[in-house]
């Protein structure tokens, strides 16, 4: 699946997540919520980078929490050098110094109003990464799937709500691929549409998708500049692992 070419205008980058919470870094306000939404989404990539360097499903889930809780507890003043990053780089970086630090001696994982389920962090793990993945690797991956996964449910939600579930489901295998000219068929006779018809709409939900994709994508980057860059980045993570 190509990540979007198309990108929201500068100006959209002033609400998105990681905006908000580089400008509290500065302010000194305005960002906590924003960070532990990007904390609530980006925990699978971080339990994923622990699972490859050799830690065990629970001792992993474990580890995801204290780091998460540490975070989101950090004073947004804190962030200030992270004024240039992506919030994928920033994540990274702060995973691995807080592996170097003593971070066994933080307190208890119960500061975190949200708690991880192990067993969905497992099944997500081993859908989007191979087991031999390195670390970094099963890290990247992990990032653009979220990404991905997170623009396909709107994808989802936006079709059933304007009543147009049926075709959805029916479309949704052939996002990434075009049918045959006897799946077209296929598909057509099943819903009642023309083949025409449904080659439009596949158009338009692949379009769609790009741009909820790009979406998703903004509130981890913090200008427009950078989006087209993270765009390609990603599915060169995404694509790599086929």
């Amino acid at each position: 699946m190509t990540i979007p070419a198309s990108m929201p205008s500068s100006g959209g980058f002033s609400a998105t997540c990681w905006s908000l919470v580089l400008n509290a870094s500065g302010a000194g306000a305005g960002g906590d919520g924003a960070l532990d939404e990007l904390c609530r989404r980006y925990r699978h990539p971080v339990y994923a980078y622990l699972r490859h360097a050799g830690h065990q499903p629970q001792a992993a889930r474990d580890i995801t929490r204290t780091f998460f809780a540490d975070l989101i507890a950090s004073p947004l003043a804190g962030l200030a050098h992270a004024r240039r990053q992506r919030f994928r780089d920033f994540l990274l970086q702060r995973l691995r110094g807080f592996l170097d630090a003593d971070w066994r001696e933080l307190p208890g994982t119960n500061a975190l109003a949200w708690a991880p389920d192990v067993d969905e962090l497992e099944a997500r793990d081993q859908r989007d990464n191979p087991p031999e993945a390195a670390p970094v690797d099963a890290f990247q991956r992990s990032f653009a799937a979220e990404v991905m996964a997170r623009a396909l449910a709107r994808l989802g939600d936006e079709a059933r709500a304007a009543g147009h579930g049926a075709m959805y489901e029916a479309l949704l295998p052939h996002l990434t691929r075009d049918p045959s000219p006897a799946g077209y068929a296929a598909l057509a006779a099943a819903l009642g549409q023309r083949p025409l018809a449904l080659i439009v709409a596949l158009k338009r939900l692949r379009q769609r998708f790009r741009e909820l994709v790009g979406r998703e994508l903004s509130d981890t980057v913090g200008s427009a500049a950078d989006l087209a860059d993270e765009q390609k980045t990603l599915h060169g993570f995404f694509s790599a692992g086929g």
